[in-house]
């Protein structure tokens, strides 16, 4: 099957982003659910890690990007 029709070109900047996602809500899940006395820094820190999840997003995003030829070339 091919994935790129549905996820794009830039298939490792996607899977990036999802994992940082993924990993970013599972430590501020745990910071909030746990019961552990150092629980601020799993709160604190699972959101930097979804928030450092948006460069990857931006990266999939610009790299699907379709420039037609005529733009790119000088007038």
């Amino acid at each position: 099957m091919d994935y790129t029709a549905y996820l794009g070109r830039c298939l490792l900047f996607f899977f990036i982003a999802v994992f940082l996602d993924a990993a970013g809500l599972i430590l501020f899940f745990v910071g909030i659910f746990a019961p552990i006395s150092f629980w601020d820094f799993f709160v604190f820190s699972g959101p930097l890690i979804i928030f450092l999840s948006l460069v990857f997003w931006i990266f999939w995003y610009l790299g699907n990007l379709d420039v037609p030829v005529e733009e790119s070339l000088p007038k």
